[in-house]
């Protein structure tokens, strides 16, 4: 980053070129939608190239980086959340009938476990929502969750363990239930 900071561009497109990947991952977390992560992905190097002058290397690269990818995703669902649906965004949720087919049975109970998930997380406070997307998903530290959120260690694992009881009751209230879904581990 210090290179790219200095203007190398080569410097910069290998720095997208490692992290890009990840963040289109960590992004797709938030939005369960593959265009729309990478969409912010690009959105979050095209603030990375933009601020790259005043990047000063007091944390990891990456803590930086995260902490703006954390930031546009947040704005883009609340953005997205403000406006009223429209109907052109997510798939329809009604899975389809498994009429026979052999496995479908399964596959359709783990589609309406996903959606039951997915309904959590969606209605988890953002604090709680990053905290476990970022150690979860995001495969950060919790002292690292802590650095990007601005809270303490023990914070992001308090917001981690709340989170997951959350998740888990809601899948217990809708009768299912996902190993290791528990507390922080």
């Amino acid at each position: 980053m210090l290179a790219a900071r200095g203007g190398d561009e080569e410097a910069f497109r290998a720095l997208f070129r490692r992290h890009a990947p990840r963040l289109v991952a960590y992004a797709d977390r938030f939005f369960r939608n593959r265009a729309v992560a990478e969409e912010m992905a690009q959105e979050i190097f095209l603030r990375v190239h933009r601020a790259r002058g005043s990047y000063e290397p007091r944390a990891r690269f990456t803590t930086w980086l995260y902490t703006i990818a954390s930031r546009v995703c947040l704005n883009e669902l609340r953005r997205r959340r403000s406006r009223p649906e429209d109907g052109s965004g997510e798939a329809a949720e009604a899975a389809p009938d498994p009429g026979g087919i052999p496995g479908a049975e399964e596959a359709l109970a783990g589609r309406e476990l996903e959606v039951v998930v997915q309904r959590c997380l969606d209605a988890l406070p953002e604090h709680q929502r990053l905290a476990l997307v970022l150690t979860r998903f995001g495969e950060h530290s919790y002292a690292e969750a802590g650095a990007l959120l601005g809270v303490s260690e023990g914070a992001v694992k308090s917001l981690v363990f709340r989170a997951a009881s959350a998740v888990q009751q809601a899948l217990a209230d809708a009768g299912a239930s996902v190993p290791g879904a528990g507390g922080p581990g």
